[in-house]
């Protein structure tokens, strides 16, 4: 078994611990491997072992792997914070965009998507000034202004909680997080059904599982490091 497979298996033991801690299914549970950092190769072995929810953080990045893998299994994500000029380049070929906090963005998509967009409204829960996203404050009027473009359906929330080691401090803000996305799902708004929450990377994901996150972004601990050199 390569050091591939074992950090998979590593990863899909740590999901069903965390999900039989808390009396959930594993099956509720998408792993998105996030690939922004290695190549279409180690892309591709992701993929391979059955790992088929891919994430990048670039528009050039997303492009290049789509052209050189060109599988129609793959279901892509972009995770990263997307500048006006670069949604035609990206709105048509992915699955979801875990990054949307501003409305030009979403006059944009509105624009250039020829269906609509699963997108999740990111949340800056922690309130710390280097992370992006919509207050919890204002949340709720930026969902509303979103019932105005029919290419956008909010599918849910993503937050990124602070990189510490206080996993009281994580969980915290994940715990925030899910009851944000309840209040919003209980209101059953036809373009904001907000049934899935986006949270947890390779450090702290099995907190936010726990915590009730439905997609987790891990990059390094499942694709490793380019240098590594996978069998």
């Amino acid at each position: 078994m390569g050091n591939l497979q074992k950090r998979i298996q590593e990863i899909k033991e740590n999901i069903s611990e965390a999900c039989n801690k808390v009396g959930r299914e594993q099956s509720e549970v998408t792993v998105v491997a996030v690939t922004k950092s290695v190549s279409v190769q180690r892309a591709a072995e992701v993929v391979h072992e059955g790992i088929i929810n891919l994430g990048e953080n670039r528009a050039e990045g997303l492009v290049q792997k789509q052209r050189d893998m060109q599988d129609s299994d793959v279901s892509w994500h972009y995770i990263g914070n997307i500048q006006s000029r670069k949604v035609r380049d990206i709105v048509g070929d992915i699955s979801y965009l875990h990054s949307l906090s501003r409305k030009s963005i979403a006059k944009e998509i509105q624009k250039r998507a020829s269906k609509p967009i699963n997108c999740f409204v990111q949340v800056n829960v922690s309130g710390e000034e280097s992370k992006s996203g919509v207050s919890p404050e204002n949340l709720e009027s930026f969902i509303n202004e979103l019932a105005d473009f029919d290419k956008i359906r909010v599918v849910g929330l993503m937050t990124m909680a602070p990189n510490t080691e206080d996993e009281a401090l994580i969980r915290s803000v994940f715990s925030e997080m899910k009851v944000l996305r309840d209040r919003f799902m209980e209101k059953n708004m036809p373009h904001a059904p907000c049934t899935e929450l986006s949270m947890g990377m390779s450090n702290d994901y099995t907190i936010a599982i726990e915590e009730g996150a439905t997609f987790v972004r891990i990059g390094t601990a499942l694709v490793g490091l380019e240098s590594e050199g996978v069998r």
